[in-house]
């Protein structure tokens, strides 16, 4: 008999793994549909829905394995990497969907406010929270919005060889800037970046890039504190904000 195994939980959500199978419960049923419909319409490989039963989604397990994992040097190549993002121009060519996803005025009220609490909480050294405050500003500019998987996080990205197998996780697609996909690659991976740019085969700002990896990191430290996360862990939120100049 498979074992049951834990791939993340907290209160918003749960993944388990049983065999080939993986089962996400999610409280909010809204996000699930958004889910399912950016998975069929998304021009990258993506995991095949083998049933929906709410507030369950069975999703069949990918070939090959993880790009990354944050705080651990990636063994993938650098033509994974390249393939990477040349999925994530597929991606960003692609009619976008009708809904929104990641809202800039959001986003800058979510720093102002995680920035106060870091200083308050005295979970941070303040230059290092002005500084990196500092370089998420460049992020936070007007954009063509495309269609965006926004939560491309290393762990959400397959690869087998030097190709793509899957891409997991839809649950934050929509409508937003491309960029903070590419910086959501390689957070924590800096190293690969221009692999991530040369398979993207388009002009990049990488001070943009950089700019969504000091607001992500700033704005996700409490959520993972307060979820038994620790983001100070080696290579994870705290050492990308202490690497940032």
């Amino acid at each position: 008999m498979d074992e049951v195994e834990v791939v993340v939980a907290h209160d918003e959500r749960a993944t388990v793994r049983v065999g080939e199978v993986f089962l996400k419960i999610d409280a909010d049923q809204a996000a699930t549909d958004r889910e399912v419909e950016a998975m069929a319409a998304a021009p990258v490989p993506t995991p095949e829905v083998l049933w929906r039963r709410p507030p369950v989604l069975a999703l069949a397990a990918l070939p090959g394995s993880a790009i990354a994992r944050l705080g651990v040097p990636s063994t993938a190549s650098s033509e994974a990497w390249a393939a990477a993002g040349a999925a994530v121009r597929r991606l960003h060519d692609a009619p976008p969907p009708p809904w929104t996803g990641r809202d800039l005025d959001a986003d800058a009220a979510r720093l102002d406010e995680e920035c106060g609490w870091l200083l308050a909480h005295d979970v941070l050294p303040a230059d290092l929270v002005t500084r990196n405050r500092e370089v998420a500003s460049a992020a936070l500019r007007p954009v063509e919005p495309v269609f965006m998987h926004g939560d491309l996080h290393v762990a959400h990205v397959f690869v087998e060889g030097g190709e793509v197998t899957g891409i997991l996780d839809w649950t934050e697609a929509g409508r937003g800037d491309g960029l903070y996909d590419l910086a959501c690659l390689t957070l924590g991976h800096p190293d690969h970046l221009g692999d991530v740019v040369a398979g993207y085969g388009k002009d990049v700002d990488l001070d943009v890039v950089r700019g969504w990896w000091s607001l992500r990191c700033l704005t996700s430290i409490r959520w993972l504190f307060e979820h038994g996360f620790d983001a100070s862990a080696p290579g994870c939120e705290v050492d990308v904000l202490r690497a940032q100049r």
